[in-house]
Protein backbone atom coordinates (compact mmCIF):
# COMPACT_ATOMS: atom_id res chain seq x y z
CA UNK A 1 0.00 0.00 0.00
CA UNK A 2 2.80 2.63 1.27
CA UNK A 3 4.35 1.91 -2.67
CA UNK A 4 1.48 2.76 -4.05
CA UNK A 5 0.82 5.79 -2.52
CA UNK A 6 4.31 6.76 -3.12
CA UNK A 7 4.36 6.15 -7.06
CA UNK A 8 1.37 8.02 -7.14
CA UNK A 9 3.19 11.20 -5.05
CA UNK A 10 5.80 10.57 -7.58
CA UNK A 11 3.44 10.71 -10.54
CA UNK A 12 1.59 13.70 -9.08
CA UNK A 13 4.79 15.43 -9.05
CA UNK A 14 6.54 14.49 -12.33
CA UNK A 15 3.10 15.64 -14.13
CA UNK A 16 2.88 19.00 -12.13
CA UNK A 17 6.82 19.81 -13.36
CA UNK A 18 5.82 18.60 -16.51
CA UNK A 19 2.78 21.34 -17.10
CA UNK A 20 5.12 23.94 -15.04
CA UNK A 21 8.10 23.42 -17.83
CA UNK A 22 5.63 23.31 -20.81
CA UNK A 23 3.46 26.91 -19.22
CA UNK A 24 6.97 28.37 -19.28
CA UNK A 25 8.20 26.65 -22.28
CA UNK A 26 9.49 29.47 -25.11
CA UNK A 27 9.94 28.59 -28.87
CA UNK A 28 12.50 30.66 -31.18
CA UNK A 29 10.47 31.39 -34.59
CA UNK A 30 11.82 32.65 -37.38
CA UNK A 31 11.40 36.20 -38.16
CA UNK A 32 11.69 37.87 -41.78
CA UNK A 33 10.41 41.16 -43.12
CA UNK A 34 10.51 43.08 -46.05
CA UNK A 35 9.30 46.13 -46.23
CA UNK A 36 9.65 50.51 -48.39
CA UNK A 37 10.50 53.04 -45.99
CA UNK A 38 9.85 56.94 -46.35
CA UNK A 39 13.13 58.47 -43.72
CA UNK A 40 12.62 62.50 -43.07
CA UNK A 41 15.87 63.24 -41.31
CA UNK A 42 16.04 66.24 -39.38
CA UNK A 43 16.98 68.11 -35.90
CA UNK A 44 16.83 65.97 -32.74
CA UNK A 45 17.21 66.66 -29.35
CA UNK A 46 17.78 63.44 -28.14
CA UNK A 47 20.81 62.65 -30.28
CA UNK A 48 24.44 63.85 -29.25
CA UNK A 49 24.86 64.34 -32.77
CA UNK A 50 21.31 66.67 -32.82
CA UNK A 51 20.47 64.87 -35.79
CA UNK A 52 18.25 61.68 -36.40
CA UNK A 53 15.68 60.33 -39.06
CA UNK A 54 11.96 59.25 -38.51
CA UNK A 55 11.49 56.41 -40.94
CA UNK A 56 7.90 55.46 -41.63
CA UNK A 57 6.88 52.62 -43.77
CA UNK A 58 5.25 49.42 -44.28
CA UNK A 59 5.68 45.41 -45.40
CA UNK A 60 5.16 42.08 -45.23
CA UNK A 61 6.22 39.34 -42.25
CA UNK A 62 6.73 36.10 -43.01
CA UNK A 63 5.31 35.85 -39.00
CA UNK A 64 2.54 38.14 -39.22
CA UNK A 65 1.44 38.97 -42.92
CA UNK A 66 1.17 42.55 -43.53
CA UNK A 67 2.71 45.20 -41.02
CA UNK A 68 3.19 48.87 -40.55
CA UNK A 69 6.37 50.27 -38.97
CA UNK A 70 7.45 53.52 -37.35
CA UNK A 71 11.37 54.34 -36.22
CA UNK A 72 13.68 56.94 -34.62
CA UNK A 73 17.62 57.08 -34.64
CA UNK A 74 20.14 59.18 -33.84
CA UNK A 75 22.60 59.68 -37.36
CA UNK A 76 26.25 60.42 -36.86
CA UNK A 77 28.30 61.76 -39.79
CA UNK A 78 31.76 59.87 -40.26
CA UNK A 79 33.43 60.80 -43.33
CA UNK A 80 31.72 59.40 -46.39
CA UNK A 81 29.53 57.31 -44.13
CA UNK A 82 26.78 57.66 -40.98
CA UNK A 83 26.23 55.60 -37.94
CA UNK A 84 22.78 55.25 -36.75
CA UNK A 85 22.33 54.33 -33.47
CA UNK A 86 19.65 54.58 -30.35
CA UNK A 87 17.11 53.16 -33.58
CA UNK A 88 13.85 52.53 -31.49
CA UNK A 89 11.78 50.27 -34.03
CA UNK A 90 7.77 49.53 -33.49
CA UNK A 91 6.17 47.44 -35.73
CA UNK A 92 2.55 46.87 -35.77
CA UNK A 93 0.53 43.92 -37.02
CA UNK A 94 -2.98 43.60 -38.81
CA UNK A 95 -4.50 42.52 -35.25
CA UNK A 96 -3.00 45.78 -33.62
CA UNK A 97 -0.15 43.87 -31.65
CA UNK A 98 3.09 45.80 -31.20
CA UNK A 99 6.76 44.38 -31.42
CA UNK A 100 9.12 46.74 -29.83
CA UNK A 101 12.91 46.37 -31.52
CA UNK A 102 16.19 48.48 -31.06
CA UNK A 103 18.63 49.22 -33.99
CA UNK A 104 22.19 50.24 -34.70
CA UNK A 105 24.39 50.13 -37.71
CA UNK A 106 25.77 52.36 -40.57
CA UNK A 107 24.83 53.79 -44.28
CA UNK A 108 27.74 53.29 -46.51
CA UNK A 109 27.44 54.77 -50.26
CA UNK A 110 27.30 52.49 -53.20
CA UNK A 111 28.69 54.80 -55.51
CA UNK A 112 25.52 55.62 -57.47
CA UNK A 113 24.79 58.96 -56.77
CA UNK A 114 22.41 59.82 -53.60
CA UNK A 115 22.05 55.75 -52.88
CA UNK A 116 23.28 53.90 -49.24
CA UNK A 117 22.82 50.76 -48.15
CA UNK A 118 22.94 49.05 -44.45
CA UNK A 119 25.95 47.90 -43.48
CA UNK A 120 26.78 45.68 -39.95
CA UNK A 121 22.92 46.62 -39.13
CA UNK A 122 21.52 44.52 -36.59
CA UNK A 123 18.25 44.75 -34.41
CA UNK A 124 17.49 43.34 -30.98
CA UNK A 125 13.68 42.61 -30.21
CA UNK A 126 12.31 44.04 -26.64
CA UNK A 127 9.08 43.12 -25.68
CA UNK A 128 5.74 44.00 -27.62
CA UNK A 129 2.35 43.46 -27.15
CA UNK A 130 -0.39 40.67 -26.80
CA UNK A 131 1.46 37.32 -27.72
CA UNK A 132 4.70 39.64 -28.43
CA UNK A 133 4.75 40.84 -24.62
CA UNK A 134 7.88 38.69 -23.66
CA UNK A 135 9.03 38.61 -26.81
CA UNK A 136 13.28 38.49 -27.39
CA UNK A 137 15.90 37.95 -30.36
CA UNK A 138 17.05 40.00 -33.07
CA UNK A 139 18.88 39.40 -36.43
CA UNK A 140 20.09 41.38 -38.94
CA UNK A 141 19.03 44.61 -40.97
CA UNK A 142 19.67 44.66 -44.65
CA UNK A 143 18.16 47.33 -47.12
CA UNK A 144 18.95 51.00 -48.18
CA UNK A 145 18.01 54.28 -48.91
CA UNK A 146 18.41 57.49 -51.37
CA UNK A 147 19.88 60.24 -49.00
CA UNK A 148 18.34 62.58 -51.59
CA UNK A 149 14.43 61.30 -51.52
CA UNK A 150 14.64 59.79 -48.10
CA UNK A 151 12.73 56.50 -50.25
CA UNK A 152 14.26 53.39 -49.45
CA UNK A 153 13.67 49.46 -48.46
CA UNK A 154 14.69 47.51 -45.50
CA UNK A 155 14.37 43.57 -44.59
CA UNK A 156 14.78 42.20 -41.22
CA UNK A 157 15.43 39.06 -40.95
CA UNK A 158 16.01 37.08 -37.40
CA UNK A 159 14.76 35.05 -34.72
CA UNK A 160 12.10 36.06 -32.66
CA UNK A 161 12.09 34.16 -29.11
CA UNK A 162 8.28 33.35 -27.53
CA UNK A 163 7.57 33.53 -24.44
Amino acid sequence: MFKSVLRLATGAVLMSATLCASADSATYKDFKLSGVLQEIPGPSARCASNFGGTILGFGISSQVGKVTFLASDCITPNGTTYTFSNGKFLITTLTGELIFANYSGQFVPTGEGTKFVFSGATFQVTGGTGRYAKASGGGDMTGGEDMTTGQGTIQLSGRILMK
